[in-house]
């Protein structure tokens, strides 16, 4: 139990009943008749048992009167982590599920995307996906936007409103023969990504900051990916892309990329892979490439519902 502190501010909410979490060395820790307490600022003040709750009361400054009991089957629990979400897909959400990767992509998703250029299509999408996952108990979320700077300055002020915990990434891409209308040049995306870190940095939000998001190694040329693993260094960013999702993917990265020895060597070289990085799917790495996540600190986001596919 915390001990409260001159500067400790007022509580606001005092809950007793169940509390479920996890810990270091526990998968799932059961509280049972737990005492816990919020204060002002949305943060955990104390958790205690709930025959403590007069004790409290008194160190914390709470009335026991205005304690909110949990009925039988409900719970609390942390919110739950999604470590990766493209919020500009969520207009299609469950359809669109007939063709492989890169079809899937060139046929569905990057026509798509291309819309976001339009600020009111923008702002309606991004408002139900961040609306829709807080709804499903999503507290913390990293998205990947799209290549349009203003859009994806939008998603990370609407996550700010409704007081989600995000990393949000304007995607760079700046290579796509098969929306010719979506896709950058080298030195647009550096410099829109730069615009893009500035601009939300500046906004202070308290939850919510950039990611440096190289799509994946095959929308990008190594320049560019050289070039967003130095911008990432230099800000002390998070990075997060794709890897290794689908054979043909893998494929296409050994011809784009013939002189890295892996798919994980082509971000490796470009300073991709750090203690900062989370890469999505990684259905197909070989033992030498995990031990490359270990070694650098790299984290990878299994896709559950993708990665079936």
């Amino acid at each position: 139990m915390e001990t409260p502190d001159k500067s400790s501010t007022a509580i606001a909410f005092v809950y007793r009943g169940t509390l479920v979490h996890s810990t270091p060395k526990e998968a799932l820790q059961v509280l049972e008749d737990a005492l816990l307490g919020v204060d002002s600022e949305g943060k955990i003040a104390f958790i205690g048992e709930g025959n403590e709750t007069q004790k409290l009361s008194e160190v914390f400054r709470f009335s026991p009167s205005a304690v909110t009991q949990l009925d039988q089957h409900e719970f609390l629990m942390p919110g739950m982590i999604d470590t990766h979400i493209h919020a500009s897909q969520y207009s299609y959400a469950g359809t669109a599920l007939d063709m492989p990767l890169l079809q899937w992509l060139n046929n569905y998703t990057f026509p798509v995307e291309s819309q976001f250029k339009d600020l009111e299509f923008a702002n309606k999408v991004y408002t139900q996906v961040v609306k829709r996952t807080l709804r499903n108990g999503t507290t913390t979320a990293c998205y990947f936007a799209t290549i349009h700077t203003d859009a994806s300055l939008l998603l990370g002020q609407i996550t700010n409103d409704f007081g989600q915990r995000a990393l949000v990434g304007k995607v760079c891409m700046d290579r796509n023969d098969a929306v010719q209308h979506y896709r950058e040049t080298s030195q647009e995306s550096q410099d829109e990504t730069n615009r893009f870190i500035k601009e939300l940095l500046n906004k202070k939000y308290p939850l919510v900051k950039p990611v440096v998001t190289p799509r994946f190694a095959p929308s990008c040329t190594e320049a560019l990916l050289a070039q967003l693993g130095a911008t990432a260094k230099n800000n002390n960013l998070h990075i997060q892309s794709h890897i290794s999702e689908n054979l043909e993917e893998i494929k296409l990265v050994k011809e784009l990329f013939p002189k890295s020895e892996s798919y994980s060597d082509v971000y490796h070289k470009c300073n991709l892979l750090t203690d900062k990085t989370v890469m999505a799917h990684g259905c197909h790495l070989s033992d030498k490439e995990l031990a490359l996540f270990r070694e650098t600190g790299a984290a990878l986001s299994h896709c559950p519902n993708s990665n079936f596919s």
